[in-house]
């Protein structure tokens, strides 16, 4: 079976997350992360679930990695721990609830020191 067809329930429900957002954020108005960066979303998924991931991708793999949306942030493959400020939490192995990720997004993270607020909207 196909890694995108054997995604985590908690994968889904981050892509999930990721485009419900978009969609509060913008009023209604986008498996191992593979060499080419591709976006590994079962075809059966609903729309929103791949539009999260661009959104991802475009707005969060400078920092964060999350192998769903073929994102490879800023942590050195292999790292762990430690490293460089700029280096985003690995969400591929790291979950969040809801209510901290829209929190994240809308303050700057949780420092407020690296992470852009309202990184959605641009």
């Amino acid at each position: 079976m196909p890694d995108a067809q054997r995604m985590l329930p908690g994968r889904r429900a981050a892509l999930a997350l990721a485009g419900a957002v978009v969609a509060v954020a913008l009023g209604g108005c986008g498996a191992s992360t593979n060499s080419s960066g591709s976006i590994m979303i079962a075809g059966n998924e609903p729309p929103q679930i791949r539009r999260g991931a661009v959104l991802f991708r475009e707005r969060c793999s400078g920092c964060h990695t999350f192998d769903a949306a073929g994102a490879q942030g800023s942590k050195p493959l292999g790292q762990i721990s430690g490293g460089e400020r700029t280096n985003g939490p690995n969400f591929s192995v790291r979950r969040e609830e809801r209510e901290d990720v829209l929190y994240a997004i809308r303050n700057g993270g949780f420092s407020g020191a690296i992470m852009p607020a309202n990184i959605v909207v641009g």
